[in-house]
């Protein structure tokens, strides 16, 4: 008799979650309550007063570390739910309509945006505007509408098909209660999941995009600007790339088992078979 394979608990994932989620949110205010930067030591030195060593310009590495987390932890959230501020309102929309032009309208814009990669789309904005954090999550966002409407359309339109739409429909129900009301609870382990794994890619997509330069200075406090400016001393001094790099993997992989975990509940797959 096979016994059932065991899957990393909440607890795991929470603890993933956590420390860089403290670490970017909390590392800053520990930053002023310690004063000053101090003065400068040489460039990939350890020890020497700096726990993890320095950074390619001779700044703690601890230090940085502890500012270089914002850009990640809050750009990618904002983006998600702008995006999905978008894209579930034209998903609905294009599944419970009855009118085809309309839903052609609606989605095919979406299916020319789709043909571009993310990435090479969010390039070649930033090669014309100088986007900051907040025109990097917008972007980011932008990119994502299209894959997230096609989703709530595909998760909609099975549930609008049902006998219990049209029975709604018939006792004049508004379109909201419809949508919101009946369509949307039935997607909800569908946009559960779809909102775990679109997390993680939406964190290694503004990490990449930090990594390249595009939102953040050259010489930001940034995890991912650490790893790309002290890559080349990491035979000299590992921590400069490799603790940023790993608070970034550790909350991507916190994320997939927190939602992981969230999917199993019980609530989450009863809810969606009631509808």
């Amino acid at each position: 008799m096979r016994t059932p394979r065991r899957r990393p608990g909440p607890a795991l994932a929470l603890a993933l979650v956590a420390v860089p989620l403290l670490l970017a949110l909390l590392g800053p205010v520990a930053v002023d309550l310690a004063g000053g930067p101090g003065p400068r030591a040489a460039s990939f030195t350890s020890g020497e007063g700096h726990w993890l060593g320095t950074d390619f310009v001779g700044r703690d590495v601890v230090r940085q570390v502890l500012l270089g987390g914002r850009s990640v932890v809050l750009v990618a959230p904002a983006a998600v739910l702008l995006a999905y501020a978008v894209a579930v309102p034209l998903g609905l929309l294009a599944a419970l309509t009855r009118r085809g032009w309309l839903e052609e309208v609606l989605m095919r814009p979406l299916d020319v945006l789709l043909a571009v990669p993310s990435l090479l789309m969010i390039l070649l904005v930033a090669a014309v505007v100088d986007l900051g954090t907040a025109g990097l999550a917008l972007l980011v966002a932008l990119v994502n509408v299209p894959d997230a409407a096609r989703i709530v359309r595909a998760a909609a339109a099975e549930a609008a098909s049902r006998s219990a739409v049209e029975a709604l429909r018939m006792q004049g129900e508004t379109w909201w209660r419809i949508a919101v009301g009946f369509v949307g609870r039935s997607m909800l382990r569908t946009l559960a999941a779809d909102l775990g794994v679109r997390l993680t890619g939406v964190l290694y997509l503004v990490a990449t995009a930090a990594f390249l330069g595009v939102g953040v200075a050259p010489d930001a406090a940034d995890w991912a600007v650490m790893v790309d400016r002290n890559r080349t001393g990491l035979f000299l001094q590992p921590w400069a790339v490799v603790v940023p790099a790993l608070l970034v993997v550790a909350l991507t992989m916190g994320v997939n088992l927190l939602f992981d975990a969230v999917l199993q509940r019980p609530a989450l797959r009863e809810g969606s078979r009631r509808t």
